[in-house]
């Protein structure tokens, strides 16, 4: 008794036994993916400083690892370096909806915020800010931040399109919190009122 030929249909073709070769690794592909993008847009990212608005504490060309997960839990503290999407009025300015920019906290809805005689008085009282790279050169009167939005300036006062020029920043547009600058090696550490010098070219 002669034994059945088996059909070409019958045979797996080369795309199929390659599936079955790999798809244990294009599994694992989609699940690092998803956990990838899943960690960059809720607890941590990546983040690069193109301008010189927050010297000496960040320098262009740092790179930073910015935190999300506390702000989940609590608003942004006064002292914070916080990275937002762009707030109302820079779009009207031709900033893009979803350009980033970093800042320091300055004050919280509730508060009071003044600029004058190269000092940043906030309630009455003058602010200690050692981060700054020099005391700012203009004055501002004094004004009360709405709730739910925060007064933001760079450290570096007179280099830095912040909130003394264009107003508050809604609390519903910060991404995170600068945690970490991991580059250059030279600038290694956390992120809070630490001043690093200009490295050399």
């Amino acid at each position: 008794m002669n034994e059945p030929v088996p059909s070409a249909s019958d045979s797996p073709s080369l795309w199929q036994k390659l599936w079955q070769q790999q798809r244990g690794n294009v599994l694992l592909l989609i699940i690092a993916l998803v956990i990838t993008f899943a960690l960059r847009l809720f607890v941590a990212e990546s983040r690069y400083i193109p301008s010189e608005s927050m010297e000496p504490t960040l320098w262009p060309g740092d790179r930073i690892v910015v935190e999300k997960l506390s702000y989940r839990f609590h608003p942004p503290h006064a002292g914070d370096i916080v990275i937002f999407r762009t707030p109302p009025l820079l779009q009207t300015l031709g900033y893009g909806p979803n350009q980033v920019l970093i800042k320091r906290v300055i004050a919280h809805g509730g508060q009071v915020v003044q600029v004058h005689s190269g000092q940043v008085w906030l309630d009455g009282q003058p602010l200690e800010e050692p981060y700054v790279q020099e005391p700012p050169t203009y004055e501002l009167d004094a004004i009360t931040i709405p709730e739910d939005s925060l007064f933001v300036m760079g450290d570096n006062r007179n280099n830095s399109n912040d909130s003394h020029i264009w107003g508050f920043l809604p609390e519903a547009y910060v991404l995170g919190r600068a945690g970490f600058c991991y580059w250059p090696l030279d600038h290694l550490g956390v992120v809070a009122n630490k001043h690093f010098s200009r490295r050399s070219p």
